[in-house]
């Protein structure tokens, strides 16, 4: 086995990497950014080296700064963990030149299946079946659209170097094919240095269903099972499970036999994944599954499968690569009960996923009965230059149904506060009845979108325990009951003091009246209602209301102008009103764009002068290795532009400003 590896990656895998490396008694070199100097998988390796600025092409993408920790530490081996480099040929060969082991597999599987269009083709040579579309070398414009029409619509443009759903567009009208296609172009030149790209049939009923292979050196291969990863939104997973719900085993054994040919189809040793689109509008039958991609690395949900069959998928890693066999063969796996994961992300479910920015200055995760892998902690600050996970929770048990609720659970216990996060959409998607039963495709959360992402007003008893924490009565109770201090809050010799409170939510303020009387009880009015209540306990930030006879509870978070109320899986963010802010009178009005957040502008599609019309995209900016475009709010005409492609901007920052028409 290996004395000192370095992991040439950061965040969530590299943590993941680190904690399974050094059970084994392995050291660990981490690498880091100016960005990462402080960041958790730095903290918890043996020794660190930094690389260079944020920015991944001058620091986590940078061989030769990489090459060059690896040797001054005397590391055995680099583990690349997934993205980055990852899936890079040519590290893989810099690696070996520079005489360490590479962690993953060889560079010409990389290779082989690396470009969508010649893998595509190698599986039809191998027996592996494929979806229908256009894989060759021409990508002029016009000549792409009509293979698409030979095709049918929909279709999927799909970057060919692509990954991570970047590059990926459907398209279901052919008047927005050239629309779509430049901007999958765009995004794979942006993303992989690669803007050719690929056509396929887009399935009207997928399901996306991927399959765990692992080979070694010695001809041995073996597929730890399958996971689903039908929940997805841009082309990106949002929970993933294992094993599949209505998966038989005639199915199973099929997807697993194709997957394992695919693999050794390209001299294939370590881990690999195997992605299947597979056709689920009359169950799985084992003639209605394609190869879509291989991942020629370890996968971002590789926990579940982990959790299903009790194995260490690094272990498996750092075994093989060290020349050491298969630990299993395939009669000797068995899935043991159902996992689901899901990937809390700094991003605003109700703006469109958009990625948020910010300090964590709160984090509680529900580790007692949860798995949880994370690169983050309460204090750090998640930045636009990497990716905005914040953890992978990862939940158990001896059912699906048993396993869904413990995931329930564990978001609804899972709290952040300083950036906007995606816990509340998680939690709802946990409790959809079609997710629940397992009738999903890749289209559920763009179909039920609205209701997923509908911002969940607060109730009055939200309004009453905020209005409670704010005024003070919350951090009395907190105080022995026995002070005889603590009821003169607002004390009055013959009747109830009033106090108010005035909480503004979504810009919209609400004013809460609440009176302490002399047996410690209150009484407290919102929105013109009336009702009374008893605080029973507040401990550790958790608050216990006893709503005549209806107990409710809630975790809560106080910064300086705002509060933060965590109750049934929805997060309600109040701020005290400021009447002294100002707004913007030209944005406010729409006749501006701003910036939604720290980013690269791709592209400025107008000029001034140009006449548009409301919803055309004018400029397009990138921000967390997604493409956001940024629309007209109304018909105008383009008074002045301030940005050009290439620049980097701040969030807010005016990009254009529109005029009346004359």
């Amino acid at each position: 086995m290996f004395k000192r590896i370095l992991i040439a990656n950061r965040g969530e895998i590299a943590c993941r990497v680190a904690k399974s490396a050094k059970a084994l008694g392995i050291k660990v070199v981490a690498v880091y950014s100016d960005a990462d100097r402080d960041a958790r998988h730095v903290q918890m390796a043996d020794e660190a080296y930094r690389l260079g600025p944020a920015p991944v092409a001058e620091s986590y993408l940078n061989i030769p700064e990489l090459l060059a920790a690896a040797k001054t530490s005397g590391a055995d081996a680099i583990h690349p963990g997934y993205g980055f480099l990852s899936e890079n040929p040519e590290f893989v060969e810099a690696v070996e030149a520079a005489g360490l082991v590479f962690i993953g597999p060889p560079a010409d599987a990389i290779r082989a299946m690396g470009l969508k269009d010649a893998a595509k083709k190698l599986m039809e040579e191998s027996g592996v079946p494929v979806v229908p579309g256009y894989h060759g070398d021409n990508q002029d414009g016009e000549f792409l659209k009509a293979e698409a029409e030979k095709i049918g619509y929909p279709v999927l443009i799909k970057a060919r170097a692509g990954g991570g759903g970047k590059g990926m567009r459907r398209v279901d009208d052919p008047a927005d094919f050239i629309e779509a296609l430049e901007g999958a172009q765009r995004e794979g030149q942006s993303s992989f240095g690669d803007p050719r790209v690929l056509i396929e049939k887009y399935i009207l009923s997928p399901r996306h269903i991927e399959v765990q292979v692992f080979c070694d050196g010695h001809g041995n291969a073996v597929h730890l099972f399958e996971r689903d990863c039908s929940l997805q939104r841009r082309h990106q997973k949002v929970i993933e499970e294992a094993p599949a719900p209505g998966m038989t085993e005639e199915m199973r054994n099929a997807m697993g036999e194709a997957a394992v040919k695919a693999a050794q189809a390209v001299g294939y040793e370590g881990a690999g994944t195997v992605e299947f689109i597979v056709d689920g509008s009359d169950g799985l039958r084992p003639d209605r599954f394609w190869f879509m991609e291989m991942n020629t690395r370890l996968q971002v949900e590789h926990p579940v499968t982990e959790a299903i069959t009790g194995q260490d998928l690094v272990n498996w890693q750092l075994s093989v690569a060290a020349g050491g066999t298969l630990p299993l063969m395939q009669d000797e796996l068995t899935i043991f009960g159902h996992a689901f994961e899901a990937r809390i992300y700094a991003e605003d479910a109700e703006a469109g996923f958009l990625p948020a920015t910010g300090t964590l200055n709160e984090l509680k995760l529900p580790e007692l009965f949860a798995r949880i892998d994370s690169g983050v902690r309460k204090g750090d600050t998640i930045t636009p230059y990497y990716d905005p996970m914040i953890a992978k929770v990862i939940c158990h048990g001896e059912t699906r149904e048993a396993a869904l609720a413990k995931m329930s659970l564990a978001l609804e216990k899972s709290h952040a506060v300083g950036c906007t996060t995606n816990i509340t959409f998680l939690h709802r998607l946990c409790n959809h009845d079609g997710f629940a039963k397992g009738e999903m495709d890749t289209g559920l959360i763009d179909r039920e979108l609205e209701a997923l992402t509908k911002p969940t007003a607060p109730t009055w008893h939200a309004f009453a325990m905020a209005a409670l924490i704010e005024l003070g009565f919350a951090a009395e109770t907190a105080v022995v009951d026995d002070d005889p201090w603590v009821s003169l809050t607002g004390w009055r010799h013959w009747t109830a003091a009033k106090q108010f409170a005035h909480l503004s939510w979504r810009d919209e303020v609400t004013e809460v009246v609440a009176s302490r009387h002399h047996d410690g009880s209150l009484t407290v009015t919102v929105d013109g209602e009336t009702f009374d209540l008893q605080i029973l306990s507040v401990d550790n930030n958790h608050m216990r209301v006893d709503f005549s006879g209806q107990i409710t509870s809630a975790d809560f978070f106080v910064e300086d102008t705002s509060l933060t109320l965590f109750s049934d899986g929805v997060t309600w963010r109040f701020d005290l009103p400021d009447h002294l802010a100002e707004q913007d009178d030209s944005a406010a009005s729409g006749n501006a764009i701003t910036s939604p957040m720290p980013g690269l502008v791709r592209a400025v599609n107008c000029k001034p002068g140009d006449k548009v019309s409301e919803g055309d995209t004018l400029i397009i900016t990138e921000a967390m290795k997604m493409e956001h475009s940024l629309k007209a709010p109304r018909d105008g005409v383009v008074a002045e532009v301030m940005a050009n492609a290439g620049d980097q901007v701040e969030e807010g920052v005016i990009l254009l400003t529109l005029e009346e028409e004359e």
